[in-house]
């Protein structure tokens, strides 16, 4: 196709916008990683900059030798490893139940579900009742106030209700109950919708903050999130409350743990981003 001077001014306008978008999203986290490496001395004398004079790896080698840090870290792979589970299992038995037409109550609970989304019960009623069921300082408090998401209970809800029926008859005429049918033939051929929304949940489990810092009081359960909000509103230095070797490195031991915060996200979110588009649209066909 012959292109004018238009189209290619066009062209060349977007992928400019698109340059300038990519170097802002870039150049933040490209700081953050390069700081790391830096000393404090140059961090404070220098300000702004990318390149450090003198790299090190003094921030990590001091990180990993923390032990409140190398706790919540531990902590925050428990919270993910088990909430994801949790979030899968009840996300997915609950979609699968509700794309079943015949299924009695099946508006109200999608309209309840539809409600949810709009809708909560605030702070301070969620409060007491997990303090009323004794999960403060409990994980428990965490995985079962943010068990079920509503619009990736919809999507995957979508997803299942677009499986032909025909499967489901001949899995019947084989013997198949309920749950072997969807364990041996659903699970099975929901693997990019499963695997799109295990990406969600791992992400929300991980970042999880602000249900962390009301209901965990005890310093030795926070996750890596609270552990990072403490560190780095502290006005002296990130460690300051760590031997005085740890007091150099002030500022690029906050970046240090910045990168270590997101760097496990970083490295799965590859091995799942080939189900990623799939499954969004796949799920997203039906409404």
């Amino acid at each position: 196709m012959k292109t004018t001077g238009t189209d290619r001014i066009f062209v060349g306008a977007v992928y400019t916008i698109l340059a300038v978008c990519t170097l802002a999203v870039l150049l933040p986290f490209l700081y953050v990683v390069l700081v790391s490496f830096a000393t404090k001395h140059e961090v404070l004398s220098r300000g702004f900059f990318l390149f450090p004079q003198e790299w090190t790896l003094n921030s990590y080698q001091f990180l990993f030798r923390e032990h409140n840090f190398l706790k919540a870290f531990q902590n925050s792979l428990w919270i993910t490893f088990v909430g994801t589970i949790i979030n899968m299992v009840l996300t997915s038995l609950m979609a699968y139940a509700l794309a079943k037409r015949w299924l009695v109550g099946r508006k109200t609970i999608n309209l309840l579900v539809l409600f949810t989304m709009l809708f909560n019960g605030g702070i301070i009623p969620t409060y007491l009742i997990v303090n009323s069921l004794h999960l403060l300082d409990s994980y428990w408090s965490i995985w079962l106030t943010a068990a079920i998401a509503p619009f990736h209970l919809i999507v995957m809800r979508s997803f299942f209700q677009s499986f032909p029926v025909e499967l489901e008859e001949s899995s019947r005429i084989d013997g198949c109950g309920e749950l072997r049918l969807f364990w041996n033939i659903v699970v099975p051929l929901s693997m990019p919708a499963i695997a799109t929304f295990t990406l969600f949940y791992m992400v929300q489990n991980w970042n999880t903050f602000f249900n962390a810092l009301i209901y965990i009081n005890d310093s030795d359960k926070w996750p890596l999130q609270v552990y990072l909000r403490q560190m780095l509103i502290e006005s002296a230095d990130s460690s300051m409350s760590l031997d005085i070797e740890g007091f150099e490195y002030g500022p690029p031991v906050k970046m240090a743990t910045v990168v270590a915060t997101a760097l496990p996200l970083l490295v799965v979110y590859p091995f799942l981003q080939k189900y990623f588009n799939k499954g969004m649209l796949l799920g997203s066909v039906k409404g």
